[in-house]
């Protein structure tokens, strides 16, 4: 692109010139408390020795306490697993992250389970994880309409209205989606 050859030398000059940087960087203490994390993954491919595979690349972001966002950290691994946030996590306890308000998070399954187990007073917000969910409980046909209802308290633009959608939300769907209702009212907390 640049008509720029680098040699495999140089690049391994520059990688061993920052790679202990790199190590200090990930290793930092962390501040005591986030207000909010992002915690999410992406799957690509990756070559090493020659051979192309899937990774899975985990990166966490919070926002302090002065509401700056900061990366907390970035891990890989052969593929996506609780197991694996589980160990994600309790390298942020051992940085000295003793506690998180509230994570905004993906729907891997266990993931909900294992930051319980980390930080068991943090309150999960993902309001597409959430509300996806929540079409397990909905028949195909009426899956539109409830969506249209979700959407006008997640969008609300005052907690009065956001409160008067719950109210009618749950009118609407507590008896008939028991389930359902469930999520109307972990929505309704956030």
């Amino acid at each position: 692109m640049y008509n720029v050859e680098v040699s495999l030398t140089l690049i391994s000059c520059v990688s061993n010139a920052v790679c202990k940087e790199v190590k200090e960087w990930q290793c930092r203490p962390l501040d005591p408390v986030y207000p909010i994390i992002y915690l999410d993954a992406i799957v690509v491919k990756v070559r090493d020795n020659a051979k192309v595979s899937n990774r899975a690349i985990y990166l966490v972001l919070g926002f302090n306490m002065e509401g700056q966002k900061e990366v907390l950290g970035m891990w890989s691994s052969p593929n996506e697993g609780a197991k694996f946030l589980l160990n994600v996590l309790t390298e942020l306890q051992n940085r000295e992250l003793r506690d998180i308000f509230f994570s905004c998070v993906y729907g891997l399954s266990g993931f909900p389970e294992a930051l319980k187990n980390v930080y068991s007073r943090t309150t999960q917000l993902c309001i597409v994880h959430i509300t996806r969910n929540s079409f397990n409980f909905v028949v195909w046909k009426e899956r539109k309409e409830v969506a249209a209802e979700l959407k006008n308290f997640y969008t609300a633009s005052t907690a009065e209205a956001a409160k008067a959608a719950l109210v009618r939300f749950r009118g609407i769907h507590d008896e008939h989606f028991p389930p359902l209702a469930k999520v109307g009212r972990l929505i309704g907390k956030t």
